[in-house]
């Protein structure tokens, strides 16, 4: 099978591989479609996050949608059916996984983060437990993304937002789309958007945020000087932190959800501890999957306009460069293994 592979920064190859072969309690899948997301880029753009380095060449894409190729049994399900896909696989067994924290699972097998292979291929092989069947008016590109929604869902869900709680989200890439989105409609005070890019920034003004702007101070002039309750952070610069510190008011919660270049943050130590904040890092997602498709069939959720550009799986090593650089207004690109656009 047809299959895409990095072998370092900024190297994207098309190649071959073997048919999978599933393995217990696993089912073989046609991709259908593929996100390219905030951490494929980290693995593009530097070779690794953190001590996840390409070692060897890999197969990336974890945000994915499938179909099934015979009848299935075990999930009551037809060939042909278009599941969701959740790429992490928990051991189960760990301290976390026991206490309810799969999402924090050191032993997790991850598609598409080394030394194990993604999706960005023909076919993929992929336990029961982490397939989801959608609905016929969900299309591929908006279940693959259903991932994407995922993580947003998590992240809203911890940071527990008051009815009467200011809110700012900064980037305005699909993760900080999809959490502007869940929180303005759960609630009616203001939600201001920051992202430095002006098509991204306009974009968050349609879908909703009372404020949208390009530099984060201008929040204390939303806010009267005081700043927001809570700040939920989903870009991928290493300056994330400090502007959601500059951003939220004094005793306030900050939600880190992006990947930060470098892996590190700098952050003025003095202006956080004296407004005594509250920090917690968001890490992947729960059992959120049956949330976010009833959310998207029904409407509540729009993923379909995320997906900006759609390219054949050949034309990967164009899609990522488009979306490492941002060109063409690039929110997200989606490609397809199994058919030509």
């Amino acid at each position: 099978m047809k299959a895409i592979f990095l072998d370092g920064p900024r190297s994207v190859g098309v190649g071959e591989l073997p048919m999978p072969e599933p393995g217990k309690d696993e089912v073989l899948l046609q991709v259908s479609a593929v996100g390219i997301c905030g951490s494929d880029l980290h693995y593009y753009l530097a070779g690794g996050i953190g001590s996840e380095v390409i070692s060897r060449p890999f197969v990336p894409g974890h945000e994915f949608s499938a179909r099934l190729l015979n009848n299935d049994t075990g999930l009551n399900l037809p060939g042909g059916q278009l599941v969701a896909v959740d790429p992490a696989s928990p051991c189960g067994k760990c301290e976390w996984c026991l206490a309810g924290y799969e999402n924090l699972c050191p032993n997790v097998i991850f598609a598409g983060a080394p030394p194990y292979n993604g999706a960005m291929a023909e076919f993929y092989a992929a336990k029961r437990s982490r397939l989801f069947s959608v609905p016929e008016n969900i299309s591929p590109a908006e279940a693959a993304l259903l991932e994407t929604l995922g993580v947003a869902i998590h992240a809203t869900d911890m940071a527990e937002i008051g009815e009467k709680e200011t809110v700012c989200i900064l980037g305005s890439g699909p993760i900080g789309l999809c959490v502007l989105q869940l929180v303005t409609q759960q609630r009616s005070r203001p939600v201001f958007s920051i992202d430095p890019l002006d098509y991204r920034a306009n974009r968050a003004k349609k879908m909703g945020a009372a404020e949208s702007g390009r530099q984060v101070k201008a929040v204390a002039g939303w806010t009267g000087g005081r700043g927001v309750d809570v700040v939920i952070e989903a870009t991928n610069s290493d300056k994330g932190f400090q502007q959601a510190v500059e951003a939220v008011r004094i005793g306030g919660r900050i939600f880190l959800v992006g990947i930060p270049q470098n892996d590190g943050y700098h952050i003025q130590a003095s202006i956080a501890r004296r407004k005594g904040l509250t920090v917690k890092w968001v890490r992947r997602m729960g059992h959120v999957y049956p949330r976010a498709i009833e959310m998207v069939s029904a409407g509540k959720i729009d993923l379909h306009t995320m997906v900006t550009h759609e390219f054949p799986l050949e034309f990967a090593a164009q899609a990522f460069e488009m979306q490492a650089e941002c060109r063409d207004e690039v929110l997200k690109c989606v490609l397809y293994p199994s058919k030509v656009i």
